[in-house]
């Protein structure tokens, strides 16, 4: 595909061959290869498996997490008011849960459920609908937080990639981002009803398994809403892992995907300093996608514990530009709500 070629995996197979490395790296657009959590060769300690939903329409936002990382797990809640330009973050960690959380083994059904002494999350899916519902006692200032929310209309096509890690043969990443799911529900804080119509409010499965290397820096940015007429989105990334055989991005316009190759987030800069809150403009190598991002808020978060390190600076707002289609034709963006992120982790 122009001067990037893309490597599509067209066959069903495993993920990973009997010395835990990857099988085929490269993209698809559903999860054809299998992953298979006995075929890893590394240590328990650094496999991470989670599964990432955020749910929104123009006016706010929720984000719910279960995560096993092998060493830790992570179970979180975000609320985002675009409209006061507020957010609010709590999570949950435990120690050393090394795999037995139960998270699918596939995104294509399965369930899941967590629960502390102060919280329960549950991620149910039955091949067909997702019902996520939960709540967390002391979410902000002694306030409780509940949700309940089903997403429909899983669409013909998502973004899967295999990535692998040079130098490192035992580390992979396999990820799939599944946009433009229709939402319908609500979430309950301080008060005040959150509630989410399938006509305006969308949510985004990200769903990742792997190894990874200890360092690492990725861009990555979504949206998923109406645009020009169409249930259009778009998952954007890049830095991550070794990605010569396929890129991360892809256009989803009425449920099936357009494959584009590189693109490159601009953030603005100010002493020498990332400006993440002034207008970014985001495009890709081969003149099919160029975008203005206006930031609304930004949802930050530095941990600095010398040897575990995660710097976050996951930007909330909305797009405005164009982006051309495999066929050919246009689709005319104009304050399409979403997310464009830059993050270092060491872990």
């Amino acid at each position: 595909m122009g001067s990037n070629p893309q490597h599509r995996i067209t066959k069903a197979g495993p993920l990973l061959d009997e010395n835990g490395r990857l099988t085929e790296p490269g993209y698809a657009t559903s999860l054809l290869l299998q992953y298979d959590r006995s075929r890893i060769a590394a240590s328990v300690l650094r496999i991470k498996k989670w599964d990432y939903y955020y749910i929104g329409n123009d006016h706010y936002r929720l984000a719910l997490t279960i995560a096993d990382n092998g060493y830790m797990g992570l179970d979180s809640i975000s609320l985002l008011n675009f409209e006061k330009r507020t957010e609010r973050t709590t999570s949950r960690m435990c120690i050393l849960p090394l795999g037995h959380r139960g998270l699918p083994a596939t995104s294509e059904r399965g369930d899941i459920s967590v629960k502390g002494k102060d919280y329960a999350l549950s991620f149910l899916n039955d091949g067909s609908v997702r019902h996520l519902s939960g709540y967390m006692d002391n979410f902000v200032d002694g306030k409780t937080i509940r949700f309940d929310i089903t997403l429909t209309g899983t669409p013909k096509d998502s973004m899967v990639i295999a990535t692998p890690f040079a130098g490192k043969p035992k580390a992979f990443y396999y990820n799939q981002k599944i946009n433009c799911l229709r939402a319908e529900g609500k979430a309950e804080f301080d008060g005040k009803e959150y509630a989410f119509s399938p006509d305006s409010a969308f949510g985004v499965l990200d769903w990742g398994r792997g190894v990874w290397t200890y360092e690492n820096t990725w861009y990555w940015g979504s949206a998923s809403g109406l645009a020009d007429g169409h249930v259009f989105g778009f998952n954007l990334g890049y830095g991550f892992g070794d990605t010569s055989a396929a890129s991360e991005n892809m256009l989803f316009c009425d449920g099936v995907a357009s494959k584009l190759g590189r693109v490159r987030f601009d953030i603005p800069m100010a002493g020498g300093r990332e400006d993440y809150l002034k207008p970014w403009h985001i495009g890709d190598d081969e003149g099919r996608l160029s975008l203005e991002f206006a930031p609304i808020l930004d949802r930050s978060a530095c941990m600095d514990f010398k040897l575990l390190i995660s710097d976050q600076h996951q930007v909330f707002g909305r797009f405005s530009g164009m982006a051309v289609l495999n066929d050919g034709q246009s689709v005319a963006i104009k304050d399409l709500t979403g997310f464009a992120e830059k993050v270092h982790n060491k872990w």
